[in-house]
């Protein structure tokens, strides 16, 4: 009964992290940081966690919100229990409406199988149901990704220079000023068709069951 009570007290901790404004990404960051300091493969921890290794990227790569089942037995498939997974994940301590943050302040961060690509989060922030995800996003001339999916719905803003969204029936290009919104499940990429520096202005919105 100690242990049932102790898993119970964890879970409750547990719900009270994912709803706050930068847990997803501090999960994710936390996950990635483990797992590479253990030497464990992605496809290695998906092996043991019993879940795909496109999952695990997901999750690392800030692309989905993992259901509190699948992040529990991802956490005891690094061999770690939960209060040291989780004693590094900090909550916020005031609920400040107004946020400010600097651009020196950005944190910079990487995705998967990146050429050339340099994200930069603004803010990470959970409002009712969802977490949107704000990040700064510049890509050099020769920069490359394959096309990938996100649980989430994207709204980018081109800051400056010029851009294609490549998807998988159409490819669309924006110049400085221009903006999309679409549903991120769909396969894209974006392409820098421009001289010199790509800055785009990526915000994520993601739904939470």
């Amino acid at each position: 009964m100690p242990e049932l009570g102790h898993h119970i007290s964890w879970i409750y901790h547990i719900l009270i992290f994912i709803m706050q404004e930068d847990i997803l990404i501090q999960i994710s960051t936390r996950l990635k940081s483990l797992r590479r300091e253990k030497r464990i493969t992605i496809q290695e921890l998906a092996d043991r966690a019993e879940v795909s290794k496109g999952w695990i990227s997901q999750i690392e790569n800030g692309r989905t919100v993992p259901s509190l089942t699948v992040l529990v037995d991802i956490v005891k498939s690094l061999g770690v229990n939960l209060s040291e997974f989780f004693s590094e994940i900090k909550l916020s301590e005031t609920r400040n409406p107004v946020l400010v943050r600097r651009r020196e302040e950005y944190e910079a961060f990487e995705k998967e199988h990146t050429v050339g690509f340099h994200y930069h989060r603004i803010f990470t922030r959970s409002i009712k149901s969802s977490t949107i995800d704000i990040v700064l996003l510049e890509l050099e001339e020769d920069a490359s990704r394959p096309m990938v999916s996100t649980e989430a719905f994207e709204y980018k803003y081109i800051i400056s220079g010029k851009a294609r969204f490549r998807f998988e029936d159409q490819e669309i290009d924006f110049n400085e000023g221009d903006s999309i919104l679409f549903d991120g499940r769909h396969l894209h990429a974006p392409q820098n068709i421009g001289k010199g520096r790509l800055s785009i202005l990526a915000i994520y919105f993601f739904e939470q069951s």
